[in-house]
């Protein structure tokens, strides 16, 4: 059997050498693009005035850290929920607030960022179903990131009408 093998989100894997990694230049901060707080989906109020008429970006937890522009390309302009779809307790409570999104906050727009293993699709059915189901229709764009920080797939699910 593969020492490796295995889900291939607990799969270990290395993408570079150590000498490869570059520090950024010294005394360069770059500013965050997050606009509220929390940002944890079983924390945040769907109700929060930040969610109202917004474009909302749904993302799962790895995704930040895989995605090295993730704040400019994604963050920017958007208010922001987080969950993991595999480690996630009471994820019927994500069901009422994604809801909540839609049919109360009037969001305009709904994106969610997975990453490229199986585990992930789960919070990307959730937010379709949700898309179904909620009163008020508004677009849902999907975008896949590859363990390595690439965008692998980009798509619009539910159009909003």
């Amino acid at each position: 059997m593969n020492q490796f093998g295995g889900c291939p989100g607990a799969r270990m894997m290395n993408f570079r050498q150590q000498s490869e990694i570059k520090a950024p230049e010294a005394g360069c901060q770059i500013s965050s693009r997050l606009r509220q707080w929390p940002v944890q989906l079983h924390l945040v109020s769907p109700l929060a005035p930040y969610y109202r008429d917004a474009d909302v970006l749904l993302t799962a937890d790895c995704v930040a850290y895989a995605l090295g522009d993730f704040h400019a390309r994604f963050l920017s302009d958007h208010a922001l929920a987080i969950a993991c779809p595999k480690l996630d307790d009471g994820q019927e409570v994500y069901r009422e607030k994604i809801k909540a999104w839609f049919d109360v906050a009037k969001i305009k727009t709904l994106t969610v960022l997975i990453m490229e293993v199986p585990c992930c699709m789960g919070l990307l059915q959730l937010a379709k179903q949700v898309a179904v189901e909620a009163e008020r229709k508004a677009p849902v764009k999907f975008v896949v990131v590859g363990v390595q920080g690439d965008i692998l797939r980009e798509e619009i699910v539910h159009s909003g009408e």
